[in-house]
């Protein structure tokens, strides 16, 4: 991991979880699912745009019959939450009956998953879990369940890895937090 912090729109950024402690908190993830859903053929739908690498690599090391679709919701601006939930892109696959998995990178205030999950759970899917890369519990204002978790970390604002800070920054291998 590289030992210095990063400058991303004038605010600095430093160090917190490297590559390599990520790629391994998701291959256990994945061993975890595989298990879980055998015989399912699960769909697993990512939310874009800062899931999308920890999307690609839990779903290369699923050892099972998967699908995957995508979905774009937001509710950031800048560090803070807007409290709004948009959908700019919506959801093409059809899952009624299916076993569905949600990725997500970072359950902050759960308000996003809140407004979200009802919207899946009208659809009819046999079952709906959440694998979220990162969770905020003392940021958490809405309940929501996470399943499948790698890393529960301090409400400080994180970049790397697919989560950006107003558009950059997702490009980082590591995962930084605001220093």
């Amino acid at each position: 991991m590289a030992d210095q912090s990063v400058q991303i729109h004038g605010k600095n950024f430093v160090p917190y979880l490297s590559e390599t402690e990520i790629k391994e908190k998701i291959k256990e993830m994945a061993t975890i699912i595989s298990r879980d859903y055998a015989d399912k053929k699960p769909l697993f739908i990512a939310i874009l745009n800062g899931a999308f690498m920890f999307a690609s690599d839990l779903f290369k090391e699923l050892t099972i019959e998967a699908e995957i679709s995508f979905i774009k919701l937001a509710s950031y601006s800048g560090t803070k939450s807007t409290g709004k939930v948009l959908t700019a892109i919506g959801l093409d696959a059809d899952i009624n009956g299916r076993h569905v998995v949600i990725i997500e990178d970072i359950v902050d205030t759960g308000k996003t998953l809140s407004s979200f999950l009802p919207q899946l759970e009208h659809q009819g899917p046999a079952s709906i879990k959440l694998a979220a890369l990162l969770t905020k519990p003392e940021a958490k204002t809405h309940p929501i369940d996470i399943n499948y978790l790698c890393f529960s970390i301090p409400n400080k604002f994180v970049v790397g890895y697919g989560l950006d800070y107003d558009g950059l920054g997702r490009n980082l291998k590591e995962i930084y937090q605001l220093g």
